[in-house]
């Protein structure tokens, strides 16, 4: 069965070249995404209430975005990315979460999971 694709917006006052090191670096991944953040080479795990997942670092554009695609789903086109965008006119800055659920019905729940690790990032850097 297909993964189901989706995006969130989410503003966030910050700024691009402070929120890229949360999204990149391992110690700073683990102050706000999971318990424990680890890499070695291109391979990242994450471990949230001592459960591991191992991710592939797929795509890094310094300053702009970082994508990730977890190993156990090497057989569908699935991956997560985190893009921070800033509006030309504005300045305003957002994070633009690309993922998959599993199904429909976990779309909801999974967008609530990226909001709530969002606003644990916001927490975490005084946003």
């Amino acid at each position: 069965m297909d993964k189901v694709k989706f995006e969130l917006e989410i503003p966030i006052h910050a700024s691009p070249n402070m929120l890229y090191q949360y999204i990149s670096s391992p110690s700073n991944l683990q102050e706000w995404f999971a318990d424990k953040v680890n890499s070695r080479g291109k391979i990242f795990s994450f471990t949230w209430e001592g459960v591991e997942e191992k991710a592939e670092l797929i795509t890094k554009k310094t300053g702009e975005r970082i994508r990730w695609k977890w190993l156990e789903s090497e057989a569908d086109d699935s991956f997560f990315e985190i893009n921070i965008q800033v509006d030309p006119l504005t300045k305003d800055v957002s994070l633009i979460i690309t993922d998959f659920a599993e199904d429909e019905d976990e779309v909801d729940e999974a967008k609530q999971l990226w909001e709530n690790q969002i606003d644990e990032l916001r927490h975490t850097i005084g946003a």
